[in-house]
C-alpha cells in the first residue's frame, strides 16, 4: 500500500482524524460513549491512534476500558442503543468481530425491522483491520460478511477527511453502522482535514482520480495501491479512473454506473479473499446494469483464498500489489 507519508502543514494523520471524531462527536452529545478493550489504557499511548487522550477529556464513565470479550462488548452497545445511548464500540482486530456477530448480525441489524420501523437503534462498531504481520488470527478482511447483513451499513474510509467525515456520520445516523478502520493508515497516510462538524454522507462515493480508459473501484487502504497503478498506467498513457467507494451498503451505483458507462471497462480491487468477496458483488452489479457499455468482461483484482499469513515476505506477496493491478487494467484494455 503506498500512502501519502508526510506530515507536512496541518495534516494530521488517520489515526487523529479519528480521534478528533470521537471527540468532537462527545462534546456534541453527551449520549456518546465509547466502549473497547484497551481503549483508555497504555495501549493507546500513541498519538496517532484513534482513542489517544480521550480517556483524561472524558473520564472513565464515558471511555470504558472493558473486558476481552466481543460478545459482551456488542451486547453492551445493543443494550445502551435500545435505552437512548450512542455508544461507539471498538473491535480490536477484524476476525474477533466474529465473535461479536450473534449482537450484531441477530439483533442490532434486525431490531428496528422488529419494531415495525418505529425505533431507532444507534450504534457505531469500528472494527480496526489491516495487515502488519499479526498473523492469521489478527488479520482478516470480513467486510463482505457484513456489508451481506440487512440492517448493517459497512464504510470505509481511506484517508483522514473521510476517516472523521465517515465516522460522525456513523455516529449520528440513527441506525447500525460498521466502520473499517484499517491500522496501517493511522500513522502512515497524513491529509487535510476539515476542522468542526465535518460528515461524509453515507452511500456516497468519490472520485479519487478521473480517468476514461477504465474503471477502478475499491476501498481503504486500497485506494492507495489503485492510486499507485494509475500512475503506472499513466506513463503508458493508459488513463485510469480510480473510485473510492467509501460505503460498501449502501453502494453508491450512480456513481459506479456514471464511471463505468464513460469508460467502458470496469476492475474491482479489494485486499480481501478473491472468492465470495466483496468484488463479486460489484462485478455483478456492472455486468448487470452496464452490459451494453462494457467493451470487457469485468475482472476482479484481490487476495488469494488463504489465510493471511504471519510472515512479511509472504504478507506482502498475499496483498494485491499495484503492478499486480496495471497488469490487469493492461490485459482488459487487450481484450
Amino acid at each position: 500500500m503506498t500512502g501519502q507519508n508526510t506530515a507536512a502543514g496541518n495534516a494530521k494523520s488517520t489515526g487523529q482524524a479519528v480521534a478528533e471524531a470521537l471527540g468532537l462527536a462527545m462534546e456534541m452529545d453527551e449520549s456518546v460513549f465509547l466502549a473497547g478493550e484497551g481503549i483508555g489504557t497504555s495501549i493507546h499511548v500513541n498519538p496517532h491512534l484513534p482513542t489517544f487522550g480521550l480517556l483524561e477529556r472524558f473520564g472513565p464513565r464515558r471511555v470504558r476500558d472493558t473486558p476481552v470479550s466481543e460478545a459482551a462488548i456488542a451486547g453492551l452497545a445493543v443494550g445502551a442503543s435500545c435505552l437512548g445511548l450512542r455508544p461507539v464500540i471498538e473491535v480490536m482486530f477484524f476476525p474477533f468481530v466474529t465473535l461479536a456477530s450473534d449482537m450484531l448480525v441477530n439483533h442490532a441489524a434486525k431490531l428496528r425491522y422488529l419494531s415495525g420501523g418505529l425505533s431507532h437503534f444507534p450504534l457505531t462498531v469500528r472494527i480496526k483491520s489491516g495487515l502488519f504481520s499479526a498473523g492469521c488470527q489478527h488479520s482478516h478482511f470480513l467486510e463482505a460478511w457484513l456489508a451481506h447483513v440487512p440492517g448493517l451499513k459497512v464504510v470505509c474510509p481511506s484517508t483522514p477527511a473521510d476517516a472523521k467525515g465517515l465516522l460522525l456520520s456513523a455516529i449520528f445516523d440513527p441506525d447500525p453502522v460498521v466502520v473499517v478502520e484499517e491500522m496501517p493508515l493511522y500513522w502512515s497516510v497524513f491529509g487535510e482535514v476539515p476542522g468542526g462538524d465535518h460528515r461524509v454522507p453515507l452511500g456516497r462515493a468519490r472520485i479519487a482520480r478521473e480517468g476514461g480508459d477504465a474503471t477502478l473501484a475499491t476501498y481503504g487502504g486500497a485506494v492507495h495501491t489503485a492510486l499507485a497503478a494509475a500512475e503506472e498506467l499513466a506513463a503508458e498513457g493508459v488513463s485510469l479512473e480510480v473510485l473510492d467507494l467509501r460505503s460498501l451498503n449502501p453502494l453508491d451505483t450512480a456513481s459506479v454506473f456514471a464511471s463505468v458507462r464513460k469508460t467502458g471497462r470496469f476492475l474491482a480491487l479489494h485486499d480481501a479473499t478473491r472468492f465470495c468477496g466483496y468484488g463479486a458483488e460489484l462485478a455483478a452489479t456492472v455486468a448487470e446494469s452496464c452490459w451494453d457499455a462494457l467493451k470487457a468482461p469485468p475482472r476482479r483484482v484481490a487476495a488469494p483464498d488463504i489465510p493471511v499469513p504471519f510472515s512479511q515476505p509472504q504478507e506482502a506477496f498475499y496483498r494485491p500489489s499495484a503492478a499486480r493491478v496495471a497488469q490487469a487494467v493492461r490485459e482488459m484494455m487487450r481484450a
